[in-house]
């Protein structure tokens, strides 16, 4: 490849990547994401859109990106008032973890779309459960342990007819969080997700 060739992919590689930061940063704007309270007192968080089809690695690393837009910043969780920080290896995990590539169908798609609420899962996340740290490389980035805490959240399902929202999927995970040697605590994943078929959301 000759050098204006080169410098023509270079520079067209450079506009796509501009091009996906500026629609990253559009959808961070424009979430739609609230948090309710179903029939028995619970709260969850309630996601109105579907942006990620999670089938292929290219969605994946979509969401590896609008995640980093996190990278950061802080939440609050309001059951304890304990504050999680995003730090910049909580995109990879999320997006790239053994865990997360044995995800299939609408499992994969409710943990690719539940990335939109980051924000509002950490505020309701409820029950933490102290372990210690038993992996020797994560001795300084988790020396105090971990916390795992009960999320729900959720997602719309949609008439193959109309388009049109027919029901709510609702499902319950597991938030990560580690407990590092700066006396912080930092999202780290979210895992165990599971549907609540019993609750449908209408």
């Amino acid at each position: 490849m000759n050098f204006a060739a080169r410098s023509a992919r270079t520079s067209l590689m450079s506009t796509n990547q501009g091009k996906r930061r500026k629609e990253t940063k559009e959808m961070i704007e424009n979430r739609n994401v609230n948090i309710i309270t179903d029939a028995d007192g619970k709260k969850l968080v309630l996601i109105n859109d579907i942006r990620f089809k999670a089938k292929v690695r290219d969605d994946w690393t979509a969401v590896e990106e609008y995640l980093k837009e996190y990278i950061g910043d802080f939440y609050e969780i309001e059951e304890t008032s304990e504050k999680i920080y995003i730090s910049a290896d909580f995109p990879d995990e999320y997006t790239s973890s053994e865990s997360r590539i044995a995800l299939k169908g609408a499992v994969a798609k409710a943990k690719a779309n539940a990335s939109q609420a980051v924000p509002e899962l950490i505020r309701i996340a409820t029950n933490p459960k102290h372990e210690a740290n038993r992996k020797e490389k994560h001795k300084t980035d988790a020396v105090y342990g971990w916390y795992r805490y009960n999320i729900r959240f959720a997602l719309p399902v949609y008439d193959d007819k109309t388009g049109k929202i027919a029901r709510h999927n609702i499902y319950s995970a597991s938030m990560l969080v580690r407990h590092a040697n700066d006396g912080r605590k930092y999202l780290y994943d979210i895992l165990a997700i599971k549907k609540e078929t019993s609750s449908p959301l209408e």
